[in-house]
Formats: C-alpha cells, structure tokens, sequence
C-alpha cells in the first residue's frame, strides 16, 4: 500500500517543477470555466501500477476533480481500454496531465517489465526479486510496481537488512571474516553474503551467513553452487540476468533471481490521457 501523504508530496514537488510560474499555453487557450473528462488509455497490454498517484496529481490541481477508476493496481490491460477517467475543470487536467502520465507510465511499465520475467520463471521454485538500483526518490513507487508486477521486493533501504557485498569483504579481509562481523553486529536479524566463486561458498556459511548471493555466476556455474550450498541456506542468483536468460537461470535451481533492469530499464508503458 502506497503512503498517500508521500505521494501527495511527490507530486506536488512534480508538479512545481514543472508547472514553475503558470502554464502558459493552458491559460491562454482554454476558459477559465470550460470543464472537461479525460479517459486514461492503454495503448498497449500493460500490468496496471501507480493509478493513486496519477489521480493524486489531477486533484493536487482540482480537489474536486471526480476520479473513476476502471483498473486496480496489479490488473492486465490491453491496448484500447480504459484505465480509468477524470473528471474537472478543464485548466486543471491538462496541466496536470504530464506529470500524472509520467508517474503512471513509468509505475505501469516496471510492473508490466516485472510481470514478463515472473511468467518466464512460472513452474520453478526462483522467484523474482528487484534491488537497489531505483531512481533517486522513486524508490518507494518503483518497489510497488515490482509488487504490482508479483516479484518479490528485496530490501527497501539499508536499513532494512544486511547484506554483505563485495566491498565490505575488500575491507575486511575475506569473506569469513565480513560474515563473521556481520552475525556478530546482526541483532537477530538474517545476514545475506555476496559470493563471487564456488570456493566463498563454505566460508560464507560456516561463519554464520543466513543466505549465500551468487555474484554474476553462469547458469552452469549457478548449478554447481546450488550443489554446493545442499539446501543449507537459501540461494540468491544476481548479475546479468536477463529476459531472454532467466528461465535458464531459474532452472539451475536458486531461490531468488535479482534483476536490477525491473526498475532501472524498464521501458515506460503506453498510455494517453484523451479528452472528450
């Protein structure tokens, strides 16, 4: 579930940045009093994500704008339907209207992007995760799309959990040893290990490690993990992954495949706001 008052801000930042001192084309074509109804369209088959804040945009600018939504977050839509409609003063919706889409475009089009490598990984036990490579600020949106999407969001922020990657084993010495600091400061909480060679493996579970990350292994280097870790702790596969491999991957047997690309490379989805 979204924080309606985080994305309330979010959009009103978007929108100062965008509107600056009035919209000019706006004010000077369209009366004052003229109202109007958009319809929010799909132009391609997308998973629906974000539709609270593109009508938290349209009302930033329009308290009474009446908002009726055709879709829910996590639906497929096809080209041609309707996600949803607004309704308002005319000057309101149109200048609203960019920074509505670019939040729904860009939140539908991580969900759609996550939902093809989930039905790519159906019938395995992999199940799809995203990480921290999201847009400054949009972090918390673009792990919902992933939600959206039926991925399996890893750790929201630092805070959240620890992960011993492969700087933190540069400075402390080895990969014993970072995970033997790591359990030690853990408080209880799981401690995930970043492995970069089948050899790590052993050292990073004997020193406490809770969850072993594969670090751009191959597939048939990944099954070789997988056979080496024997199901003592779960494995994480992460680098490199792609649409056209990750079935691949999946079948060599992980239980988390990470792909930074759900949110970092996701293509925008198509959608319009058409005006009647």
């Amino acid at each position: 579930m979204l924080d309606p008052d985080r994305v309330r801000s979010l959009v009103r930042a978007a929108l100062d940045e965008d509107l600056g001192r009035g919209d000019l084309t706006t004010d000077v074509t369209v009366p004052e009093s003229a109202r109007a109804c958009g319809d929010l369209v799909a132009k391609q088959e997308l998973i629906v994500a974000g539709m609270d804040v593109a009508r938290a945009a349209f009302q930033a600018l329009d308290p009474a704008a009446r908002w009726e939504p055709e879709a829910r977050d996590g639906d497929r839509f096809f080209p041609g339907t309707v996600l949803g409609s607004v309704t308002g003063r005319a000057r309101a919706l149109l200048t609203a209207e960019r920074v509505a889409l670019n939040f729904l475009q860009h939140t539908c089009g991580v969900a759609t992007l996550t939902r093809r490598f989930v039905d790519a990984v159906e019938g395995t036990r992999a199940r799809i995760r995203d990480t921290r490579k999201t847009t400054p600020l949009l972090r918390f949106l673009e792990k919902y799309a992933v939600e959206m999407g039926g991925a399996t969001p890893h750790r929201p922020g630092l805070d959240a959990a620890i992960l011993v990657k492969e700087n933190h084993i540069r400075i402390a010495g080895s990969v014993r040893q970072a995970t033997l600091r790591a359990v030690a400061g853990a408080d209880g909480r799981d401690v995930e290990v970043e492995v970069e060679r089948v050899e790590q493996i052993d050292d990073a579970i004997r020193a406490g490690a809770h969850m072993v990350l594969l670090d751009n292994f191959t597939v048939d280097e990944v099954r070789v993990a997988v056979d080496r870790v024997g199901g003592r702790v779960p494995v994480e596969v992460s680098g490199g992954v792609r649409l056209d491999s990750v079935r691949d991957y999946a079948e060599a047997g992980p239980d988390y495949i990470a792909v930074g690309a759900l949110t970092h490379s996701a293509p925008a989805a198509d959608i319009s706001l058409e005006i009647e």
